[in-house]
């Protein structure tokens, strides 16, 4: 059975940092992509970045810069860490696995791309 847990999500001031993990389960995460998506109340989930199954990671043009994508294979995990976090990234935090034949690349990061979704963890910036 596939599953895709986050975590790492928590309150956080204007201005600090976080963590976020998304630790897998039933796949080999070695052959695989993952996508970081977010969606804040009332609006579309939203592409942050991709890492694809060798490493290389892409990013959202308006995500680049604060949002570092990466992986560990031993601990089948794959990593965001945030920078200079503010209230506007308040927001629930999703991994998926890309949908279609080529899973080891990062489709677009569009939510139609994706499948097999964590739960989402709540990061919440507020002083």
């Amino acid at each position: 059975q596939v599953q895709l847990v986050e975590s790492g999500g928590g309150l956080v001031q204007p201005g600090g940092s976080l963590r976020l993990s998304c630790t897998t389960s039933g796949f080999n995460l070695d052959n695989y992509a993952i996508g970081w998506f977010r969606q804040a109340p009332g609006t579309e989930r939203e592409g942050i970045s991709c890492i694809t199954s060798d490493g290389s990671d892409y990013y959202v043009d308006s995500m680049k810069g604060r949002f570092t994508v990466s992986r560990d294979r031993a601990k089948n995990t794959v990593y965001l860490q945030i920078h200079s976090l503010q209230p506007e990234d308040t927001a629930v935090y999703y991994c998926a696995t890309p949908s279609g034949g080529f899973v080891y690349l990062c489709p677009l990061l569009e939510r139609d791309e994706y499948d097999n979704w964590g739960q989402g963890t709540q990061v919440t910036v507020s002083s």
